[in-house]
């Protein structure tokens, strides 16, 4: 059997900083040590790196002992405060324990001014999904999330809602012929986009080479709990800014992010981030990047280009379908998540950290989404400070993936589907209904934070696999 393979993860994971240490621990191991157990390798890589000394005339590794010292000498320790700033929990009894952990984590870094915890939270990478955090002069890469600028967006049509169950089969056509999901699915002419036109795609290092990939998944989704779905759009408020009269609107709503743009952004700037802060190990995945450094700054215009990536790529989708049923939308509505914002709290310029939460400052307008078979929200934000002029950006997961894909059957799954007369292309366990929480009750503990402006009821939903 063949030796497993040491690899550059497994020695960051050992707490070694992202440099050219990494490089040459795997080169010295793969020299002098070839022979080695993979569990043995990383036993004598962990003890140099909190005994040092023991190695420092070591003759096959002294020289990896000296450039440890130089990265360390680099890397500014981070401690948390003592008792954490506190903050406000909508929906606590829906949350579960680890993500109000992390939270608490959140709220003891020293950059921290403010923070909130959403009613569809739940635990995820550094900050908790729901969370949202206001730091000062700091950007955390990991607290904005790794599908930068994932959003919703909904278009309303002056059709009878009466042709989904008439035409379906036409519907689910459309869906097919003018959506792509799922990682390198694009479309094989990509429509251009001014995006490409950028700067950014020039100047910053990390996205000339990710600017061929973008253009070739321009308009398409990703996978997981991404869709795009046609549905019926209920307004109930008279005075709603979308400016259309209460009734049913046949509507197309979407939800995705950044694609593999955003994720690389997010893994190379946390990566350097933990490179340069050392935070206790449960809080290494909020090491930040200084807005006044050039590496903040770099990240700041990479996290906006990934944002208004994912929204062209929701405007061609939307394009798309629109073209297909020979129709101009009536109204248009986006939000977004996974975020940070530049925003002003108790009379201080903060960053507004939106991971899994949505702007609701006094005024916005947002969708907040239910699961495939339950209604999602048109809202208009209220503004509330305590709640950082935040809301939730969906239902949230009560289970696991692993849990789903554990407990819920295919049959389950079709049975609910036709009790809410759902069409469903695609899809997988891992996505059932039954595995988020009740949007209802979502809705309800943030009532303070939104009022609701109309629904919107999925009938044919598209989604990866």
């Amino acid at each position: 059997m063949a030796r497993e393979k040491l690899k550059g993860k497994d020695i960051l994971d050992l707490g070694y900083p992202e440099s050219k240490v990494i490089g040459l621990a795997l080169n010295l191991m793969e020299k002098y040590f070839k022979s080695t157990s993979k569990d043995d390798q990383l036993a004598m890589l962990n003890d140099l790196f909190h005994n040092p000394d023991k190695y420092r005339h070591h003759k096959k590794l002294e020289k990896l002992v000296q450039e440890l010292d130089a990265e360390k000498d680099k890397m500014r320790e981070v401690n948390l405060a003592e008792s954490q700033l506190d903050f406000k929990t909508y929906g606590a009894e829906y949350i579960e324990r680890g993500a109000v952990l992390q939270m608490e984590t959140a709220m003891s870094l020293p950059i921290t001014v403010a923070g909130a915890l959403m009613p569809d939270a739940h635990q995820g990478y550094g900050l908790p999904i729901g969370g949202v955090l206001a730091t000062e002069n700091a950007v955390i890469p990991y607290g904005v999330g790794v599908d930068i600028g994932c959003r919703m967006c909904l278009t309303l049509y002056n059709l009878p809602v009466n042709l989904l169950d008439r035409d379906k089969s036409k519907f689910k056509q459309f869906l097919n012929d003018n959506t792509r999901f799922g990682a390198g699915n694009g479309f094989e002419r990509p429509m251009d986009d001014p995006i490409f036109g950028r700067k950014e795609f020039k100047e910053i290092p990390l996205l000339k080479g990710l600017k061929q990939k973008a253009y070739d998944q321009i308009g398409s989704s990703g996978s997981g709990n991404h869709f795009v779905e046609f549905g019926i759009a209920d307004i109930t408020d008279k005075k709603n800014e979308m400016e259309v009269p209460v009734g049913q609107y046949l509507a197309v709503l979407s939800h995705s992010g950044s694609r593999g743009l955003g994720a690389t952004i997010a893994n190379h700037y946390t990566k350097l981030a933990m490179s340069t802060r050392k935070l206790p190990p449960h809080a290494r995945h909020l090491a930040w990047l200084d807005m006044d450094s050039e590496e903040g700054q770099e990240y700041w215009q990479a996290m906006n280009l990934a944002g208004d990536y994912a929204s062209a790529c929701h405007h061609q989708i939307h394009k798309r379908l629109g073209d297909a049923l020979g129709e101009k939308p009536l109204a248009l509505i986006e939000n977004h998540h996974n975020f940070a914002w530049k925003e002003e709290y108790e009379g201080q310029e903060v960053i507004v950290h939106r991971k899994g939460a949505t702007p609701a400052g006094r005024g916005v307008l947002g969708i907040i989404p239910g699961s495939m078979a339950s209604p999602g929200f048109i809202v208009r934000g209220k503004g509330v400070e305590e709640a950082v002029n935040s809301a939730s950006h969906g239902a949230g997961r009560i289970m696991s993936r692993r849990q789903a894909l554990d407990t819920i059957t295919q049959k389950e799954i079709k049975e609910i589907l036709a009790k809410h007369n759902v069409e469903l292309i695609g899809g997988g366990i891992d996505e059932a209904p039954m595995a988020y929480k009740d949007i209802n009750h979502v809705m309800k503990s943030q009532e303070e934070l939104v009022e609701v402006l109309g629904t919107f009821t999925p009938r044919i939903v598209r989604m990866d696999r």
